[in-house]
């Protein structure tokens, strides 16, 4: 069952890894089939050298294993909560990578500086309030896909395909797991640009919305002309 959807999910991991984004055990990519209403997950604490498809979690919206020997990963909860929150989302990836959970350590959005960003994402990524204690204390990891829902209220999830989570980290998204370790690679690199240019100039404006989105639009939408057709 859901072998294609296991491989993309598994190389999705993967990727995370590769990149650097994710390392030991750390962070997670999951996949959706919206026809089937099933996840796949990455596995709780499983090392990515050693990881293989037969490995990964399936489960329903409800988070109930249906296919799998292993525990899925505890962030689990979260991911449900985009899958049901955002019908487009196919897939999510969560990492801990330096410097997108630098800006997530200090509460601070990640302002659109300039053209790398907005060719992928339109507008500042977004940070979550903080959780209360009584949120960590009970359903922990389901408020924090609560927490980045309602931070989403009122705008297009799928125009900003990343949010950062409050003193935790970021969490990506995309119309698949390729797609949603993907936003992570170029969020991190985006993070990054965005620290040194406010290091060299604190004073640094957004970009203009005009060209934000030109950039944006050019790639992503009916009247992109980005590439080849």
């Amino acid at each position: 069952m859901l072998t294609a959807l296991r491989q993309e999910v598994l190389e999705a991991n993967l990727e995370l890894f590769r990149r650097g984004l994710a390392i030991y055990t750390f962070g997670n990519a999951s996949g959706i089939s919206r026809d089937k209403g099933l996840v796949v997950i990455k596995p709780s604490g499983a090392p990515y050298e050693s990881m293989k498809a037969e490995d990964l979690v399936a489960t329903d919206l409800e988070g109930r294993v249906v296919e799998g020997g292993l525990r899925p990963s505890s962030d689990l909860p979260t991911h449900l909560a985009l899958y049901r929150a955002f019908p487009a989302l196919g897939g999510v990836a969560h990492t801990h990578s330096a410097c997108a959970t630098a800006w997530a350590q200090a509460g601070r959005e990640i302002p659109c500086l300039g053209t790398t960003h907005a060719d992928c994402f339109r507008g500042p990524i977004p940070v979550t309030a903080p959780l209360s204690p009584e949120e960590i204390q009970t359903d922990y990891e389901l408020n924090t896909g609560r927490a980045i829902v309602k931070r989403f209220a009122g705008f297009d999830p799928m125009e900003t395909q990343a949010a950062l989570v409050a003193g935790h980290g970021p969490f990506c998204w995309g119309g698949s797991a390729s797609q949603a370790a993907h936003n992570a690679v170029i969020l991190e690199e985006i993070a990054r640009i965005a620290y040194w240019t406010v290091m060299l100039n604190p004073a640094a404006a957004p970009l203009h919305s005009t060209l934000l989105d030109k950039h944006f639009f050019r790639k992503h939408g009916r009247g992109a002309y980005y590439g080849q057709r």
